[in-house]
């Protein structure tokens, strides 16, 4: 045994230093690279690049051409819902002449489940 407190013949330390240094010097040199590159992308682009319209600035968030087909799709959505909550669940006349009227769903089926039940058949 040395004094080093270790076997030297099974692991050269070297090899192993002198690669993660190269690793990191790797590293550097491509990142640098990538940032001269993307330096000489954005002048490159700049130069060919029109100059922004003057007018540009005064442009601000204007409405589209009509037909508007939703300007607030949420509420609009809220509306459809109570219109169907609306028939499904309330009473109103659909012929007043021919004495039709809707009545709500819950209370339809049950008065069809009974019919049914009874032989009666048919629809209400």
């Amino acid at each position: 045994m040395s004094a080093a407190g270790h076997e030297e013949r099974d692991i050269a330390v070297r090899p192993i230093v002198v690669g993660g240094v190269g690793l990191i010097a790797l590293v550097v040199l491509v990142s640098a690279a990538m940032w001269l590159l993307l330096g000489s992308y954005r002048v490159r682009e700049a130069r060919e690049s029109p100059p922004a319209s003057p007018l540009a600035e005064t442009y601000g968030r204007r409405l589209p051409p009509v037909p508007r087909l939703q300007t607030d799709p949420l509420a609009d959505l809220l509306r459809l819902r109570a219109a169907e909550d609306s028939q499904l669940n309330d009473y109103a006349w659909v012929d007043r002449q021919a004495g039709t009227v809707r009545i709500p769903i819950e209370q339809a089926m049950d008065i069809l489940a009974a019919r049914r039940a009874t032989g009666g058949g048919g629809s209400p």
